[in-house]
């Protein structure tokens, strides 16, 4: 039995749901966004609760069962409240700064990397080490996040790059001298 699946949804004020054959569509103060809702598997929106419900016991139903709920419940908090990653950037001379629409990093290299903002995210830098990436897409915020992390990662010496601000990097220990 799914536990997560079970788990009912509570819709804050002003969200609406609608289903319309394989999508859910949620609508928020924020935006709208759509998730899929798949075969075997029903919704049932009483009173401002969405419940999730499975037709069979198949494994396949079973396995999405917890998914379709872990979706839907990510649509519900991005319209209302927003998802965002921050990353934090460390090295001597690296840095970031906004220009328009495009993030702009110094991260070492001969050249700057410039980041073009993707439709749907807002990039912020609080100051020149710090990032914050935001939207109503939580797929969509931690995959930018990503992308603007692997620009530069950390590397395990002296830690120098760019991280998720709640991550712990493994340092290692350097070489020693000869004796």
């Amino acid at each position: 039995m799914s536990r997560v699946g079970k788990n009912p949804v509570k819709l804050p004020p002003k969200v609406e749901v609608k289903q319309t054959g394989e999508k859910i569509e949620v609508k928020g103060p924020l935006g709208t966004l759509y998730t899929p809702i798949y075969p075997g598997i029903s919704m049932e929106n009483k009173d401002g609760v969405v419940q999730f419900k499975r037709e069979n016991e198949e494994q396949k139903t079973v396995a999405l069962h917890g998914l379709v709920r872990a979706l839907f419940n990510n649509c519900v908090k991005g319209v209302t409240q927003g998802w965002e990653k921050n990353l934090e950037i460390f090295g001597v001379g690296y840095r970031a700064q906004k220009k328009g629409t495009n993030l702009v990093l110094n991260l070492g290299f001969s050249h700057e990397v410039v980041f073009p903002e993707p439709q749907g995210i807002k990039i912020d830098v609080t100051d020149q080490l710090k990032i914050k990436v935001s939207g109503i897409d939580r797929q969509l915020v931690g995959q930018v996040a990503a992308n603007i992390r692997s620009l530069k990662e950390p590397e395990p010496y002296k830690g120098k790059g760019i991280k998720y601000a709640n991550e712990q990097i493994r340092r290692k220990a350097g070489k020693t001298g000869k004796k």
